[in-house]
């Protein structure tokens, strides 16, 4: 029987790191005794609250932790309770939570931490567009959505697409680096290109992944899919070095 989709394999070949587990956040540490940058991997979703193995211990993600060890930065993934689309508010506390103890981490340098939102994860983006605070250098979204699917009924306070216009304009704006995919949901991508043509004078970066379906980073592996892993890495290590 073949794999779900979730549990295919990361497109990069990445030796996997075992990560420090602390409550419903994973860290990975790199062997270095000076502190580092941190990059907060946030899963999509909804996903059922029973779902075994949870995301954090997917192999995208375990393998985007593992990522960046090798980078030598510290990854840091976790589980958060988006199980349904009202629940975008208890999903914003953890990943708010998940940040703040990645900051206090001795391993870390507390003023240059990266956010990445990945899927349904990419509507928890407009908290961060909104109140950028000062020690964060970058926030990433790779194939996100950034308004709710149709029949959603999600907290208004959660829709990037609404906030880019005016977060645009204000200096305090942190660099955006954005991957799309080519093949994706009509729905999705127009929601993207909306956020790109209303990002006006947003530092924004776009890496475009034209054979990309949502979820090539474990669904298509080309090296299409593994070059654009590769350069939105780059570009946030960039920000944060």
């Amino acid at each position: 029987m073949p794999l779900p989709d979730h549990l295919q394999p990361f497109v990069l070949p990445v030796d996997t790191v075992t990560p420090e587990r602390r409550g419903s956040v994973d860290v990975y540490l790199p062997d270095t005794a000076e502190p580092r940058p941190a990059i907060v991997f946030v899963h999509g979703g909804p996903v059922p609250a029973e779902l075994r193995p949870t995301p954090r211990d997917w192999p995208v993600y375990r393998g985007y932790g593992s990522l960046a060890v090798t980078r030598d930065v510290v990854g840091v993934t976790l589980d958060h309770r988006l199980h349904h689309p009202t629940a975008y508010p208890q999903a914003a506390a953890d990943v708010m939570e998940a940040v703040r103890l990645a900051r206090e981490l001795p391993q870390v340098d507390a003023d240059r931490v990266a956010v990445w939102f990945f899927s349904g994860g990419g509507l928890m983006l407009a908290d961060w567009l909104r109140t950028p605070p000062a020690w964060l250098r970058c926030v990433a979204a790779t194939y996100p959505l950034l308004t709710p699917l149709p029949g959603w009924s999600v907290d208004p306070a959660f829709r990037p697409l609404e906030v880019i216009t005016e977060a645009a304009g204000k200096p305090s704006t942190p660099p955006i680096v954005l991957t799309r995919a080519g093949l994706e949901r009509p729905e999705v991508a127009a929601a993207v290109a909306e956020f790109l043509a209303a990002a006006g004078d947003a530092r924004l970066e776009v890496i475009d992944v034209p054979n990309g379906r949502h979820g090539f980073d474990m669904l298509d592996h080309t090296e299409e899919s593994r070059k654009a892993v590769e350069l939105a890495f780059d570009l946030v290590l960039a920000h944060l070095r």
